[in-house]
């Protein structure tokens, strides 16, 4: 899946503009790379689209989930939208993600996380 679509599909599936999705979708990948391990985030940054992979920071430390209102809470701070558009949008990401990529390595990362993060993509 090439960019453009891939912000037009979540920008759709979230009601917000394509801007809004592409902030979203780095916010997005930049919160759970905090969240994994880094041997974790080298599976995921490798399955990635190879222009979504610099948006996907590394580092070589341990795993720090954090919980999920936490981490709906910093993407809103970060990106401006309102807590329910937020967590709307982060479940657009997550299921455009599942369809651009090896979904295998996005449901090992999520399964190290908090169970309510795997049930963001069917809210």
């Amino acid at each position: 899946m090439d960019k453009k679509t891939f912000f037009a599909t979540v920008a759709e599936r979230a009601g917000l503009s394509k801007e809004e999705a592409a902030d979203l979708t780095r916010a997005t990948l930049e919160e759970l790379a905090a969240q994994i391990s880094g041997g974790e985030l080298q599976q995921v940054a490798v399955a990635l689209p190879d222009w979504l992979e610099p948006h996907l920071p590394r580092h070589d430390g341990h795993a720090h989930p954090k919980p999920l209102a936490e981490f709906v809470r910093e993407i809103s701070r970060r990106t401006g939208l309102k807590e329910d558009e937020t967590r709307r949008g982060v479940g657009a990401v997550l299921s455009v993600l599942r369809e651009a990529m090896d979904a295998t390595h996005l449901d090992h990362a999520l399964a190290l996380l908090p169970k309510e993060y795997r049930q963001l993509e069917a809210a």
